[in-house]
């Protein structure tokens, strides 16, 4: 039986060509990036190009570029540098009921440390109003984060609006870019964003790095205390083997973005066709026409979360009840709690699939087909 993987939005298999791309520096680049020898200056130049090509992919400017272990840490700097930065302006953040946790969780935490949070709602569609935003929004107010494109749902915010709203208020605008980074144009610059959260391990590079942008203007305080590097920003050894990975598969997203957008919206929607296909009682969560392509969250009437993703797995498909970080847990999900109620069946009942690059239209049908029987054996 063909095992098929429809978890990308979890993590992505590495490509191939990022594989290549990594094992040579694996093999001769060992030298230290801060070192001033010929063995740290080559390192240095790995570290180098790769920051271009990451400032590049979103024009902006390489110092705005720092280096991160990943989605979770740029968030945590980006939310509590900022915070600590700009206190003396006003303790007031912003932002929704449906973030990453990587977000809620840094955000709870400077509750405690006396910030005030609001969490804006969000509504059936799966989206935030933006005249909640501008109502939630007083002189005290130092930060804004929304993410760009939902984790669990794959539902797009209204980001062009949020960054024209903030254009004029002193509070900088985070988003959490992760779901979206590859598949979308993201222009900071044209956006308003100040701070983008991006994560490499979800466009098909290495696990344990990622970026996050900062606007030069941005006043950020570092978490960390060591050297140097990153502009003092964030102090520990690069991880020179990680950007090399980061970079190609960076470089790739670009080359193929529009490809991969048409592939994965057609899987998605084929996916959807053989349920309907096969008489499957389902509703899509969130506006389907303001998802990314990579995701869909689908609601099985009458039937278990936990139940379904045990028999998924032993039909050899492999999806999601939503945020990976709580995989494994049968607490409903705060994302679909927050659209439609805490007691809404389908915050028991849903299933995140999302696709990727190793996937093929067939494979997507005939994963369909299995979900499909699933679905009708345990119905009756």
């Amino acid at each position: 039986m063909e095992q098929i993987y429809m978890d990308h939005a979890a993590t992505t298999p590495m490509d191939k060509a990022v594989i290549d791309a990594m094992y040579p520096v694996y093999a001769e680049v060992f030298g230290n990036p801060s070192s001033v020898h010929a063995f740290g200056r080559k390192a240095r130049q790995q570290l180098d190009v790769a920051r271009r090509v990451m400032a590049s992919s979103i024009h902006a400017n390489e110092k705005e570029i720092i280096f991160t272990s990943g989605g979770t840490e740029a968030d945590n700097l980006a939310l509590i540098g900022t915070a600590m930065g700009n206190r003396h302006k006003g303790n007031h953040i912003i932002t929704t009921r449906i973030e990453h946790h990587a977000t809620l969780h840094t955000v709870e935490n400077l509750e405690k440390q006396g910030f005030e949070v609001t969490y804006l709602p969000v509504y059936e569609d799966g989206k935030i109003a933006l005249a909640d935003l501008k109502e939630a929004l007083t002189d005290k107010t130092i930060l804004v984060s929304i993410m760009f494109v939902n984790n669990e749902t794959g539902v797009v915010q209204p980001i062009e609006e949020i960054g024209e709203l903030l254009n004029s208020h002193q509070a900088y605008f985070h988003t959490d870019g992760v779901q979206a980074f590859g598949l979308m144009d993201i222009d900071v610059k044209a956006i308003g964003i100040d701070m983008l959260t991006v994560s490499a391990h979800k466009i098909n590079g290495p696990k344990g790095i990622g970026f996050l942008y900062v606007a030069e203007d941005v006043k950020l305080n570092a978490l960390q205390f060591g050297g140097e590097q990153e502009r003092k920003r964030r102090p520990g050894t690069e991880n020179v083997v990680g950007a090399t990975g980061f970079k190609k598969a960076v470089e790739l997203a670009m080359e193929n973005k529009e490809e991969r957008r048409e592939n994965y919206q057609r899987y998605k929607d084929a996916f959807l066709e053989e349920l309907r296909i096969n008489n499957i009682d389902f509703e899509v969560n969130g506006d389907y026409d303001s998802t990314i392509a990579s995701i869909v969250n689908v609601s099985f009437l009458g039937m278990n979360v936990e139940t379904l993703l045990t028999n998924l797995d032993l039909e050899g498909i492999a999806a999601s009840s939503g945020s990976a970080c709580t995989a494994g847990s049968v607490e409903p999900s705060h994302v679909l709690s927050a659209m439609f109620g805490e007691n809404n069946a389908c915050t028991t009942n849903s299933i995140r699939f999302s696709f990727g690059i190793y996937n093929t239209t067939e494979n997507v049908k005939e994963a369909a087909r299995r979900v499909s029987k699933i679905i009708k054996r345990l119905s009756s």
